[in-house]
């Protein structure tokens, strides 16, 4: 089964505008003297061998890489501002614990504390204040990684929610601090983040590329009893998901096209296998790599529908995946459902294909 997930939190290609002293506007990193004195981009890493985590037994980190530069996983954005990279980031730390398939990353700011003969080690800082290591290069140009804390893949305060031992299982080891990366090739880093999340080339463009801020579209699916039978739970028999007149008139008048696909509007059409038809309206935002959307209400509708929200996410040969994680589609009223209660049916997810316009609206 095919399933979409929401993204919650600072991802990267999600802009914010915390920093560590304040607002980041500049869309460049700012890059230390002290890790690139070229200027260019820096890469420092380190793999462990078999001989080295025997004897260290309360080490999980087997490879940790550090990248200084601008945002070295590049996945395709639906966030307008995406290719600019995360916030301004200039570090980026991965590591690999022993027998995982792929690496877990955190990206922040890193800044020189103190200034001439003051000067002091590099501090990195991630979002909400936290920390993801102090920096410092040794006599022979070595990285030295400090106050890497155990939790800095989990969420503040997993101590007290996973219990003790869910922590010892999930942070890392009592031993992770402290390394020295030698100083490698940047190809060496780009190609240690690429397997952090490899682009599926089948997906092609983001959405916000695909689909055009000043053009209208429309997707659907209409289901057979063949599908049907596999999925007997399902209330939607057709579906049609669409920008017309309506709704390029609206981004003219109150949005930017440059902020695309943020303030756009769109809708959703549906009929159930019970012969009933409705259509909600949703106003959409890019978040990292998919469209989120929220079901606006309409003329003299009270409730407040800021928690019906459904997501778009490319698909493969130009198809887009439309989820429905919390009972977020017109099936029935919106201003009844339960609050963020989950989907009980089987109209979960969607697979999209393009249509004429004329299957949606004029």
């Amino acid at each position: 089964m095919i399933t979409l997930k929401k993204i919650a939190g600072a991802t990267a290609g999600m802009v914010s505008v915390l920093a560590l002293a304040g607002t980041v506007e500049a869309d460049e990193p700012r890059m230390l003297k002290e890790l690139s004195p070229d200027g260019g981009a820096a890469c420092f890493s380190r793999i462990y061998d078999v001989s080295h985590l025997k004897a260290h037994p309360h080490q999980k980190v087997a490879r940790i890489f550090f990248y200084h530069g601008a945002d070295p996983i590049s996945r395709p954005s639906e966030d307008p501002y995406g290719e600019t990279g995360s916030a301004g980031y200039n570090g980026f730390m991965t590591t690999t614990v022993r027998g995982a398939s792929r690496p877990e990353w955190v990206g922040g700011w890193c800044n020189t504390s103190g200034e001439g003969e003051e000067k002091g080690s590099i501090h990195c800082g991630m979002e909400c204040d936290r920390t993801m290591a102090d920096l410092s290069l040794d006599a022979k140009g070595r990285l030295k990684v400090d106050a890497f804390d155990r939790d800095i893949y989990l969420d503040a305060g997993a101590e007290d929610e996973l219990g003790k031992a869910g922590y010892e299982r999930q942070a890392l080891g009592s031993d992770d601090n402290g390394f020295l990366l030698e100083r490698r090739p940047v190809a060496d880093c780009k190609a240690e983040f690429a397997r952090i999340d490899p682009i599926n080339p089948a997906l092609g463009d983001p959405l916000r590329v695909r689909l055009k801020p000043d053009q209208p579209f429309c997707f659907g699916r209409d289901y057979s009893a063949e599908h049907f039978a596999s999925h007997p739970e399902q209330e939607t028999q057709t579906i049609r998901v669409f920008r017309g007149k309506a709704e390029l008139a609206s981004l003219a008048a109150k949005g930017k096209i440059s902020d695309w696909p943020n303030g756009a509007d769109l809708v959703v059409a549906m009929t159930t296998r019970k012969g009933a038809m409705s259509t909600q309206a949703y106003s959409c935002e890019g978040e990292a790599d998919q469209w989120r959307c929220v079901a606006t209400a309409a003329a003299g509708m009270s409730c407040d529908l800021s928690q019906k929200e459904i997501y778009l996410r490319r698909g493969a040969k130009g198809t887009i995946m439309l989820a429905n994680p919390n009972e977020s589609l017109p099936l029935a009223d919106l201003c009844q459902a339960d609050g963020r209660a989950e989907t009980r049916s089987d109209d979960k997810v969607f697979r999209l294909e393009a249509m004429q316009q004329s299957d949606c609206a004029e």
